[in-house]
């Protein structure tokens, strides 16, 4: 099992919160996911993130099914970084 911390910015913090895509996507895949919101900045979110197999992980985040959830969810592509617990 990978630990991953996730965080990117989003469109609107209410609609990503209470969107399904999230747990659908990562569902499918064993992945366990927290969410959180940033205090000070009202777009910024983050994901802590239990990956059981990273290279399915890593194969479905290149997917197309990966960026139509980010794009339903509002997500800010180009602000997203994933660190792994070392």
């Amino acid at each position: 099992m990978t630990t991953l911390l996730a965080f990117h910015e989003v469109d609107d913090v209410d609609h990503w919160l209470s969107s399904p895509r999230r747990s659908e996507f990562f569902g499918s895949m064993g992945i366990n996911v927290r969410t959180f919101r940033d205090m000070d900045d009202p777009n910024r979110v983050g994901l802590i993130l239990d990956v059981p197999d990273m290279a399915a992980f890593q194969e479905a985040m290149e997917s197309e099914a990966a960026a139509a959830a980010m794009k339903h969810d509002g997500v800010r592509p180009e602000t997203l970084v994933i660190l792994s617990e070392s």
